[in-house]
């Protein structure tokens, strides 16, 4: 058994499988407590990597493209603090981090673990049911279907269509963006019917627009992550092949019934409009948004 107690962490590795444990301290992010244990098979591992520093160093996995849907789902967006396969090594423990890395490597050479991208996922995601309550509202995922509880700061065109109920099998994607603090970002479910839809975060119903607590709604990726874990993989999209680094292509679907969709949305702003919903404004901003879809 090779491993490693920090206070960010523990790695510990048995030759089949590395296992991280997030640390309890204050320093250690809230997303990586949140996502709690993550047991990575040797066969989903690429290669791993001690970087040392002055003060402190850095142990790093690196993981198989496709093996992952966390990683699938944010896109290396995450920020490092939050990055459960990093570990931050106090200076005099390098040499320990340097053991781990070594058994960690001998293990890949030996059982000849292939570096090409995988065809399914070898790491679970997080478990269902899973709940995250962000800036713009709350989102639930059961396993099945997606709900969306708008919150009283939300968008008034996002409240006037109550909560949005969205069953897995409907949707194409899901694409986030973090709130960095700078600026927002966004969770967005993307259907047959929306995925050309060009509407902003903060008007479109299928989406969560992140702009509070960057702590907090960077938890969203929970969501993301499960619901990631249930779509078909990207390795049987684009002909099979994975592409490297990208993200997962949306089906396109026939004109027609893609003009069937805007038409419907157009009607349904419409009415919003003429019910004193939507101001003259909101509403000729949110056409406008989905004309060009055109």
């Amino acid at each position: 058994m090779a491993e490693i107690i920090q206070r960010d962490g523990t790695w510990a590795f048995d030759g089949t499988t590395v296992r991280i444990t997030p640390g309890l301290h204050r320093s250690v992010p809230l997303f990586r407590q949140t996502y709690g244990e993550v047991a990575v098979p040797l066969e989903a591992v690429a290669g791993v990597v001690f970087e040392p520093e002055r003060k402190r160093g850095r142990l790093r996995i690196r993981l198989r493209e496709g093996a992952d849907p966390l990683l699938q789902a944010t896109g290396g967006r995450l920020p490092d603090p939050a990055d459960p396969y990093r570990l931050v090594v106090d200076v005099d423990r390098a040499g320990v981090a340097e053991y781990v890395a070594e058994e960690i490597r001998r293990a890949l050479l030996l059982d000849q673990i292939p570096k090409e991208p995988t065809k399914a996922y070898l790491l679970p995601g997080p478990p269902v049911p899973v709940s995250v309550r962000s800036s713009d509202g709350t989102v639930s995922f059961d396993g099945t279907q997606v709900r969306i509880d708008w919150a009283d700061t939300s968008d008034r065109v996002k409240r006037a269509t109550g909560p949005r109920i969205i069953a897995v099998g409907d949707l194409v994607q899901v694409e986030w963006l973090p709130n960095s603090g700078y600026e927002d970002g966004f969770l967005r479910f993307v259907t047959r019917e929306t995925v050309f839809s060009k509407l902003p975060p903060e008007k479109d119903p299928y989406a969560l627009d992140l702009w509070g607590s960057a702590r907090r709604d960077l938890l969203t990726a929970l969501v993301a992550t499960a619901i990631t874990a249930r779509l078909p993989h990207p390795s049987t999209r684009d002909g099979g092949q994975y592409a490297e680094r990208r993200q997962p292509t949306a089906a396109v679907p026939p004109a027609a019934d893609h003009h069937d969709v805007l038409l419907r949305r157009l009607r349904e702003l419409g009415e919003l409009h003429r019910e004193g919903v939507l101001t003259d404004e909101e509403f000729a901003m949110t056409k406008a948004a989905v004309l060009r879809g055109f």
